[in-house]
């Protein structure tokens, strides 16, 4: 066996950024910024009134009830012709440039109006409802820097500032693939040895919670013409992904299949990593496609996504920070294993309670009990030993975006 960190930093040493392409900022979304942003332009561009009012001078407010004649109205989108004097107020609405002489906007609800006079009912504050030019950005200003994902509010803001272009790491085409004699598909009648595969939905599905889309190559029974022709298509063909994702065929007692395909198309590694669950793992490069192989049982299939595919995948869509977080939690109950040289990784669900990290066991910990993993939102890492009693801390690894907000509230 080896150990994690030793595969992990084997797997992300092949596995390189893509080159950064300029599109369109609007067909950027959830893509990975290649280079800063930075703005030539004031945000906003001019002063102007936060609220539907009057324009007035604050010095005229030091007094209230204080009547004051209207010299005109300013609408979003236009430029004031006349000044505001004492005296004098300007009827303004929200977004519209403040005239020159005055200094603060009082908001409709607390004026009268009768004919061409308001009445201002209460003191106004020097800069009361005034947005002032640069206030959200200053020309010059860097607004974004390389690496940030590019979310709806960031390209909200690319907009605010005329950026119709950027620079970005491209996203990827991940193919996903199921082997195995002994997998079927949907509501057909099991026969005896059969199961339905599982595999590639839940992966399909972790693809698209990082914001990729996948490929899916189908199910490819045991058989080497069909799994040579699928691994030709998603690497060199048809398909042609960035990265191919295989389930099964990876352990010990396998058909070796995949294994001898493999071996012939690329430079593949086989590996016995010390975790369980996903002990095995199959690597390597198929021209200069990352090729991941991964157990057949579903938990470990799971696991191994997180452990080694979700890393590298972020580190080719230009991310900066690529490992899923740890974080220190407190046992509800006891999380019981046997020491065997392993680093376990146990499916638990996690709360937050007081401000503190809480979890218990998700249930059974076998590897093909999908269901609690189901249950899991996150992975306890238990060290080589006899597990963690009620009360310990303990490392957890959170799943799933969703579950991932929990670390910010």
């Amino acid at each position: 066996m080896i150990p994690l960190e030793k595969a992990q930093e084997y797997v992300l040493q092949q596995c390189l950024v893509g080159s950064p392409e300029c599109r369109s900022s609007r067909s950027s979304l959830g893509l990975v910024l290649a280079d800063e942003v930075s703005t030539d332009e004031d945000v906003p561009p001019f002063d102007n009134t936060a609220m539907d009012g009057f324009a007035v001078r604050s010095e005229d407010t030091l007094e209230t009830p204080k009547t004051l004649e209207i010299v005109g109205t300013i609408a979003a989108g236009t430029i004031p012709d006349f000044s505001v004097n004492s005296g004098q107020a300007a009827r303004i609405m929200t977004g519209a440039p403040l005239p020159p002489g005055a200094d603060s906007v009082v908001m409709v609800e607390l004026t009268k109006v009768e004919g061409n006079q308001v009445t201002v009912e209460r003191l106004v504050p020097e800069g009361n409802h005034i947005r002032r030019a640069g206030e959200d950005l200053r020309a010059g200003q860097t607004v974004f820097e390389k690496g940030t994902r590019l979310t709806p509010t960031h390209l909200g803001v690319l907009a605010s500032i005329g950026c119709l272009e950027v620079n970005v790491f491209p996203p990827l085409r991940v193919g996903v693939v199921s082997t195995g004699d002994e997998l079927v598909e949907g509501e057909t009648f099991l026969k005896p040895g059969q199961i339905r595969d599982s595999n590639r939905h839940s992966l399909l599905a972790l693809l698209n919670d990082l914001g990729l889309e996948g490929v899916d190559l189908g199910l490819i029974p045991d058989d080497e013409e069909a799994i040579e022709k699928t691994f030709r298509s998603a690497c060199s063909g048809v398909h042609r992904c960035d990265v191919v994702v295989s389930s099964g065929g990876v352990s010990m007692g396998d058909f070796d299949f995949v294994k001898i395909v493999l071996d012939r198309l690329g430079d593949m590694r086989w590996m016995q990593v010390a975790i369980k669950p996903a002990k095995p793992l199959a690597f390597g490069l198929v021209g200069n496609v990352p090729v991941f192989g991964l157990p057949g049982n579903p938990v470990s299939s799971l696991v191994s996504f997180e452990l080694f595919v979700r890393p590298a995948l972020r580190k080719m869509m230009g991310h900066t920070a690529i490992w899923s977080p740890k974080i220190k939690a407190v046992t509800e109950s006891a999380i019981s294993r046997r020491p065997d040289e392993k680093t376990h990784f146990a499916r638990v669900k996690v709360s937050l309670v007081d401000g503190s990290y809480r979890v218990e066991s998700a249930g059974s910990q076998g590897s093909h009990q999908l269901s609690t993993m189901a249950e899991a939102n996150a992975l306890a890492v238990l060290p080589d030993g006899t597990g963690v009693q009620a009360g310990d801390s303990v490392e957890i690894i959170l799943l799933h975006q969703l579950t991932r907000g929990l670390n910010v509230s």
